[in-house]
């Protein structure tokens, strides 16, 4: 997979994008084993299983470029497609990776998922990532990009100093995910340590990560963001993070919430906050961008519809391909039927066994003009 670098491109408002790690034995079993039951549930419309390799593999009818290529890397390519609220069609790929050095083999199974809707995408709709993945919690698929961290529970921040201010770093530059810091301003009970992102809406749950920081971390947790971030957290309160680079809209006052009871009620402010912050245009990371490409330029999960209305198009195109050629064989025909017949006209044109001489050579000199003043006629950009 490519590096992450920054791009000026703006994640479109139709597109749900999410990235993490599958530690368990068999990842690609897994999404199999949820893909043929939510099919059979008629949740699916359809779904494909397909090698990378094979998936990106260019034909006649199907002509692909490198863009639909998931790179040397990649294990296997899964598509679905789905249809939400008002008969909205989605698309998805899931494409899972082995790591990109056998020194990080216990970092597990790389994964990337792109869905994209036809219309804007709402929250409420069913989450893409429990489309390709069991919402088990016994499967773990949900370990983010930074290790130590996972999407459906809570991660507590490191209490060494230098620790936390790397897992600030990671979790922020070029961040797929929301990151969300809460202060527990007394240790909570069990129902206090259940995550709040399972009060988010369906589609926001496995893009938010949710950190905590202990009672005794105030001042560190407070400091480390403060330096690292320019954002505090306030003492039994909690703080939407900034993402780098810098989100416009993005107000450090306006995403901090100040207290946030952790007794297992709905922390509405905080929810409301990270809605709010979820709706803001987003610069859309050049891996990610990649992976978007891959979506629209690679896809094969047809519906008989768009296959007829695919190949009409390509039929199209090769008429039109093959009205250029005739055309421009017609030309090259013509400049060489007019070359031919200025050779005729010159003085001993037809003469092979004439043996030029020094002085021939000068009197030839006038119908290589006339020949090559006629070739001239064809050097048109339209020729």
């Amino acid at each position: 997979m490519a590096k992450s670098s920054s791009s000026s491109t703006t994640a479109p408002d139709t597109v749900w994008l999410a990235r993490g790690r599958h530690l368990g034995p068999e990842a690609e079993r897994d999404v199999r084993r949820n893909l043929i039951a939510l099919k059979a549930a008629g949740v699916l419309d359809d779904f494909l299983d397909l090698d990378p390799i094979e998936a990106a593999r260019s034909t006649d009818l199907f002509p692909r470029d490198e863009s639909a290529a998931a790179g040397p890397y990649a294990r296997r390519l899964f598509e679905a497609r789905w249809r939400v609220a008002d008969g909205v069609t989605v698309r998805a790929q899931l494409t899972t990776y082995d790591p990109e050095s056998r020194r990080v083999e216990s970092e597990g199974v790389t994964w990337v998922l792109a869905a994209e809707a036809e219309r804007a995408w709402e929250a409420g709709w069913p989450s893409p990532a429990t489309v390709f993945w069991p919402e088990s919690d016994q499967v773990a698929w949900d370990h983010a990009r930074v290790p130590g961290v996972r999407l459906r529970t809570t991660n507590h921040l490191p209490k060494d100093d230098g620790e936390l201010r790397r897992l600030l770093r990671g979790c922020t530059r070029q961040s797929w995910s929301i990151h969300v810091v809460v202060h527990e301003a007394m240790t909570p009970d069990a129902r206090g340590q259940q995550p709040i992102t399972r009060f988010l809406p369906p589609s926001l749950r496995h893009r938010v990560v949710e950190h905590r920081a202990t009672p005794e971390q105030a001042l560190i947790a407070d400091f480390a963001m403060k330096r690292e971030l320019g954002v505090g957290l306030p003492r039994g309160g909690a703080v939407v993070l900034p993402p780098a680079p810098q989100v416009p809209g993005y107000d450090a006052e306006r995403h901090t919430v100040r207290d946030v009871f952790l007794d297992g009620t709905e922390p509405t402010e905080l929810l409301q906050r990270i809605t709010e912050f979820a709706s803001l245009p987003r610069p859309l990371p050049a891996d990610a961008e990649q992976v978007l490409t891959r979506l629209r330029q690679g896809w094969h999960l047809l519906t008989p519809d768009e296959e007829l209305v695919h190949a009409r198009a390509m039929v199209t195109w090769y008429a039109r391909a093959l009205e250029a050629m005739t055309a421009s064989c017609d030309l090259y025909r013509e400049a060489a039927e007019s070359a031919h017949a200025a050779l005729a006209e010159a003085p001993g044109g037809n003469d092979a066994s004439r043996t030029p001489t020094p002085a021939a050579a000068e009197q030839d000199s006038s119908p290589l003009k006339a020949l090559t003043k006629t070739l001239a006629l064809f050097r048109g950009p339209n020729r």
